[in-house]
């Protein structure tokens, strides 16, 4: 029997380098929001729910989201993340509506249009055939400065740990491998360590990838799939960036 699905997106970030009062989300790739390519995809999937955690000027979003077609498997619903306290925070908003769900929750950032259905179908396949309690998507970038590196273990798909940069020695620096921030998790055991999340780092916020490490301690498996094309997990965080993907749109042709 298939694994029950949902998915969780986080919207919640004004985005600084983005040079505006508008959330990062909504800034249009050609014609369309960033998070819409995303959510597009998303819709395309038999989930029982789909949270998007909202925050900064969370009413635009919201409106700009809520009535897209879901072909009437499930509709949209928001949490509000009011304080930005990292994204182990953001996904917390959440745990209520997952109160009865038993299942495997995909976690993704709203910022990322270019992954492909094909590649979230087979984070999905790669998760739940490995038995693992997270499994990450992860990607080989030519400069990862500035990443979190994947260490893998000596088992097929299996990882050991994420190290962030600044926390990585020369060997480390090394891998190209980094973690695009997409994770399948299953449901139960994420929220139930997402509580022992601390954070005592430098911007005082929880993040998601602390869990990785309490499960590794704790002896569970967390597994890892690597995207063919790394373009589909690249980010848009500046304007820079903003105007290099409606470049590539436009060569590509096709993004939905």
């Amino acid at each position: 029997m298939a694994s029950k699905r949902a998915a969780i997106i986080l919207a919640a970030g004004k985005g600084k380098r983005m040079k505006s009062d508008l959330p990062k989300v909504l800034h249009k790739i050609g014609t369309l929001p960033m998070i819409l390519y995303l959510l597009i995809k998303m819709s395309e999937f038999d989930f029982e729910k789909m949270i998007i955690v909202v925050g900064f000027q969370g009413e635009l979003v919201i409106d700009k989201t809520r009535n897209l077609n879901t072909k009437g498997q499930y509709k949209l619903d928001f949490v509000w993340q009011k304080n930005q306290l990292g994204t182990g925070h953001a996904v917390m908003q959440a745990e209520e509506d997952f109160k009865d769900f038993d299942g495997t929750v995909l976690v993704a950032a709203g910022d990322v249009p270019f992954l492909t259905k094909n590649s979230i179908q087979e984070l999905f396949n790669v998760h739940e055939k490995s038995g693992a309690v997270a499994t990450c998507m992860s990607a080989d970038f030519e400069d990862p400065t500035g990443y979190g590196r994947i260490i893998r273990g000596d088992e097929p798909d299996t990882m050991v740990a994420i190290v962030e940069h600044k926390d990585a020695d020369e060997k480390i620096l090394k891998i190209n491998e980094i973690n695009s921030g997409i994770f399948c998790f299953d449901s139960r055991e994420m929220f139930k360590i997402l509580h022992r999340v601390e954070n005592n780092n430098a911007q005082g916020e929880y993040y998601l990838t602390d869990i990785i490490k309490l499960f590794i301690e704790n002896g569970k498996k967390c597994a890892v799939w690597k995207v063919p094309d790394p373009f589909e997990v690249s980010g848009i965080n500046s304007v820079e960036q903003l105007k290099e993907a409606e470049n590539i749109l436009k060569s590509r042709k096709k993004l939905v």
